[in-house]
């Protein structure tokens, strides 16, 4: 892990060089956009990083994140996942509900959602910031942002931080990206994919959206700077 320039960064209150590797991974995953789903039964890559999860646990997680449909199309948890048989979108679900299951207190969704249509990445984005700790997502698409708790806008090496409200006010950027989405109808792509959805996004600049619970992540300033 990188050394922040300024300030410190803790977890639950503890400083992130205090957690051993171990410790550290149990608490945090990362979904990335190019989701990884490997030959074995659905239940199985639904369950990878919770294996002693009881089917209830995983109905929960299924339904929450927005996968029932998938689910039946496969014919039920112990059915065959074939990834070559899946769509981006239904990959992106199944990494979805195996993230959710165990109980990591920082969730990085990284585009983990591109593949998605807005009403799919909406219904995932809410069921993790529902859950207790820290959800950070990486996305271009202003959705994203709206529902978000503060802001990050990154353009180089430029970068504007704040609620919506704030960035509208402060950040040309950021109202121009708000504007190329409302422009575009409020969707950026939208073309279904098997019920999942499927868009690109092919704008360099990126907008990072940090949802925040009270709890969890923090970046404390260095004693003496602003």
């Amino acid at each position: 892990m990188l050394e922040p320039q300024a300030g410190r960064v803790r977890l639950d209150g503890v400083p992130l060089r205090a957690l051993g590797t171990g410790t550290l991974a149990r608490h945090r995953v990362l979904i990335p956009q190019e989701a990884y789903v490997f030959a074995g039964t659905l239940r199985e890559n639904l369950t990878y990083l919770a294996p002693d999860a009881t089917t209830a646990e995983v109905d929960a997680a299924v339904d929450a994140v927005g996968a029932r449909p998938l689910v039946a199309r496969l014919g039920g948890y112990d059915a065959a996942a074939d990834p070559r048989e899946l769509s981006a979108g239904e990959r992106q679900l199944v990494a979805l509900v195996r993230s959710y299951l165990p109980p990591a207190r920082l969730i990085l969704l990284d585009e983990a959602t591109c593949h998605l249509d807005p009403a799919s990445e909406a219904r995932a984005e809410e069921a993790f910031a529902r859950r207790p700790g820290t959800l950070f997502v990486c996305a271009h698409r202003i959705s994203s942002a709206l529902r978000a708790d503060r802001v990050l806008v990154l353009d180089g090496t430029s970068t504007a931080l704040g609620t919506h409200a704030e960035l509208m006010a402060d950040s040309a950027l950021y109202r121009d990206l708000v504007g190329h989405w409302e422009g575009a109808g409020g969707e950026e792509g939208g073309e279904s994919d098997k019920g999942a959805g499927a868009t690109e996004d092919a704008r360099a600049t990126e907008v990072s959206e940090v949802q925040e619970s009270r709890e969890g992540l923090t970046a404390s300033p260095t004693p003496g700077r602003s």
